[in-house]
């Protein structure tokens, strides 16, 4: 099954606390685990040796089976409102949509 890999890497401004990072971390995974176009989702802090993250300590890894549920998520009322909670707390954004290969 073909599989449309969403990837978001955050960096978080200094000035953000642990708390609303991990307030941020969990609406993230309330909405998206809510939508009906998200196939699956997962994500992880930062624990890479190589030291090349470039100041990004999180990854979310959203998992869509069609470009049209991609689609239909990004304008959704629930990604849009995560995204202005999110934006004062964001030093950094990089994301990278790829199908999946085997």
């Amino acid at each position: 099954m073909n599989k449309l890999r969403h990837v978001v890497l955050f960096k978080f401004k200094d000035s953000s606390s642990p708390e609303t990072i991990q307030q941020l971390e969990q609406a993230f995974k309330t909405f998206a685990t809510h939508l009906p176009e998200v196939h699956d989702f997962e994500w992880g802090h930062n624990n890479s040796p190589e030291g090349l993250n470039d100041g990004f300590s999180h990854c979310f890894l959203v998992t869509f089976l069609t470009e049209a549920d991609r689609n239909a998520y990004l304008p959704h009322p629930k990604h849009q409102e995560f995204v202005t909670q999110l934006q004062p707390h964001l030093e950094k954004v990089c994301v990278l949509d790829y199908w999946a290969q085997s």
